[in-house]
């Protein structure tokens, strides 16, 4: 069975880098019964209609992000974190083609261990901690405008925690200020921070990129 998908096909060929690699990895992701389409812009593979992995084309690597990473064994201590605060995505960075063909059996084993994970029905357990180290830049806002301290804290814990990570992920003052003043106005209404915005998202309330490709067909 040919599990491959013409749109990822189109965008490894007009990749800027890394094409070969990317063939590599979508031969291994095929040849474990995956199944791809282009999600978010990106080749996405899936156990059925569950999400198990993602190509990433990065400047310096390139990647294979597991959804339910964290869930992994992780036996050779080889994945990574995207990003400090990640509970769930773990994901192998690459560099170059030889490192790639010379774990195939490793990154298969660990292809497979995901799908078992998907098959199985396991989740991972989120942290549910509320507690905030807001940055000074939001809490100065928040002493000058009352509706908007208000509108903030009446957010899911989800979604404030998400506008902090995002506010808090900048080291100059100067950028958080900016970051908080362009996302005010979607606080004041109840919209998070990865919240659908146009209304062509096929999995609201979440933004799943529909309006990248509502854009493309133009």
């Amino acid at each position: 069975m040919n599990n491959k998908n013409q749109t990822v096909e189109e965008y490894i060929t007009n990749s800027n880098k890394w094409n070969l690699e990317m063939e590599i990895l979508q031969s291994f992701l095929l040849d474990c019964g995956l199944n791809e389409a282009l999600k978010w812009g990106v080749p996405c593979y899936m156990h059925n209609k569950s999400n198990v992995a993602l190509i990433g084309s990065f400047k310096d690597f390139l990647s294979i992000s597991f959804f339910k990473g964290a869930l992994l064994a992780d036996s050779e201590n080889i994945l990574h974190k995207p990003g400090e605060n990640s509970q769930t995505v773990r994901m192998f960075k690459f560099i170059s083609t030889s490192e790639i063909i010379q774990q195939e059996k490793t990154i298969k084993a660990y292809i497979y261990e995901a799908i078992e994970i998907e098959k199985k029905g396991l989740k991972v357990l989120l942290s549910k901690s509320t507690d905030l180290t807001l940055p000074d830049e939001i809490l100065a806002k928040f002493e000058k405008n009352s509706a908007f301290k208000e509108a903030f804290f009446a957010l899911t814990p989800g979604r404030q925690r998400g506008y902090n990570l995002f506010f808090s992920g900048s080291k100059q003052s100067n950028t958080r200020v900016a970051r908080i003043e362009k996302y005010q106005g979607r606080i004041l209404k109840g919209i998070g921070i990865n919240d659908c915005t146009c209304g062509l998202s096929k999995r609201m309330p979440r933004c799943d990129g529909s309006h990248k490709q509502e854009k493309k067909s133009f």
